[in-house]
């Protein structure tokens, strides 16, 4: 399993070091810029994340039809062209394109599909939070890196630095990346995209991943304006003591959360630990007059965060049927890089028109409101799968399976096999192997 994640996670991982390496700095630098206003600055710390909402879906889908590689290549080329033309942006307008390119090579859906082709239900869950892992270390690196880079060489070093990264992932792709199985779909024939929408399992976990997304653009909108603003007084080169502690405890907590998510299958209770400590931390950022007591609000934001992310988009997966999964994820982070871009442009626009106090209190309203609609959240059944060879199927027999704890069937053309998922303390699986079996 690790041969096959790894490469797919290290391509994501220096894809997202790149795009983290500006965000401890980017609304500092970008407030300096000719033509920045408060609003602007908001733009372009999400403006990624616009083109990303717009354009993982069409990516996702594109995937599932013409292949996972053509398209991680596509998006990588689009990233390194962004990435080049904020390095040598000199006013507001400019740098706001090359974010707009950046997020244009929308590739996080086409990734996580490709791990969930590559990779058996029952081990999914570990692989999703080695994807995370390489990311959340990739956030870690970022947070310390670029605020010291940043200040000794500037922040458009940051943007080079990125285009290097895109060039290095897709040498991995051309020499580490296997080509996935080939799915054939015999089943649900008419199911839209706009299916995904009417499952509330799935809809519940767009509506999160939306959240924690938006509050993140928020915070890194916040935090290094507040920090260098007069109340605290900090250098730009100072930025990395808050963040390298926050992402330190937020590795942490990470490994535990997933363990319960997965292991123990109690999702739902790790969404609300971090919703509440989401509600603490903007409150302590918003309102606190200590700078130690503000980092602590920042660690407690990145704690939260870490501890959702692996969950997220492995939920995202198992509620998805197969020949759903590109189009899920795609639509599940088009959902949450939009509300990456909100988050980062409301936020610009409160710190034009309002205090620090005022906004801190709005976003913990905000996560309240969340944190009840969450309450609602069953955890997922639990699945498992039976996988028989093809010519030890009876076609017909499989073509009339149908029972409320069948989640699904396909075939995996690719190494001659059918696979049925189900539900493993209501079905017996010798039983429903012979009611399959020639």
């Amino acid at each position: 399993m690790f041969k096959k994640v790894f490469p797919l996670s290290a391509i994501l991982s220096l894809r997202f070091l790149g795009l983290f390496l500006v965000l401890p700095v980017i609304s500092v630098y970008a407030l300096g810029l000719e033509s920045s206003t408060p609003l602007l600055v908001g733009i372009v710390v999400g403006g990624y994340a616009l083109t990303q909402a717009l354009l993982q879906v069409p990516f996702g889908t594109m995937s599932d039809k013409i292949g996972r590689k053509p398209t991680l290549l596509v998006g990588l080329i689009i990233f390194l062209v962004g990435s080049l033309i904020a390095a040598y942006a000199t006013d507001i307008y400019t740098l706001m394109l090359g974010r707009f390119l950046q997020g244009a090579g929308a590739i996080g859906s086409v990734i996580t599909a490709m791990i969930s082709d590559l990779v058996e239900e029952e081990v999914r869950a570990k692989a999703m939070a080695i994807m995370g892992g390489t990311i959340a270390l990739s956030f870690a690196v970022a947070m310390g890196l670029g605020p010291v880079v940043g200040a000794a060489y500037g922040v458009d070093s940051l943007f080079i630095i990125t285009a290097v990264l895109a060039l290095l992932a897709m040498i991995v792709l051309f020499t580490k990346v296997p080509t996935p199985p080939r799915i054939k779909h015999t089943y649900h024939k008419s199911a839209k995209t706009s299916d995904i929408l009417k499952d509330p399992n799935l809809l519940n976990m767009i509506i999160i991943n939306a959240m924690q997304k938006g509050l993140m653009t928020v915070a890194f909108v916040l935090i290094p304006i507040i920090l260098t603003s007069d109340t605290f007084a900090w250098q730009k080169s100072d930025l990395y003591m808050a963040y390298l502690p926050a992402m330190v405890f937020g590795l942490i907590a990470m490994g535990p959360a997933a363990v319960f998510g997965e292991k123990y299958n109690k999702p739902r209770e790790i969404f609300l630990a971090s919703i509440v400590l989401f509600i603490g931390a903007f409150l302590i950022m918003g309102l606190t007059s200590s700078s130690l007591i503000f980092v602590v609000g920042v660690v407690m934001f990145f704690v939260a965060f870490n501890m959702m992310e692996p969950l997220v988009q492995s939920m995202i997966s198992k509620f998805a049927k197969v020949h759903q999964r590109g189009a899920a994820l795609g639509m599940g982070n088009s959902v949450a890089y939009f509300a990456t871009f909100v988050g980062g442009t409301l936020a610009g626009l409160m710190l034009d028109i309002s205090d620090r106090a005022t906004i801190g209190i709005s976003v913990a309203v905000l996560a309240s409101l969340w944190l009840v609609w969450t309450i609602r959240l069953k955890n997922p059944t639990k699945h498992s799968h039976l996988f028989i060879a093809k010519e030890f199927v009876d076609t017909n027999k499989l073509s009339e399976l149908e029972n409320e704890h069948i989640a699904e069937w396909y075939i995996n053309e690719t190494e001659g096999k059918i696979v049925v998922k189900y539900v493993s303390n209501a079905i017996d699986e010798e039983a429903l192997r012979a009611k399959i079996s020639l």
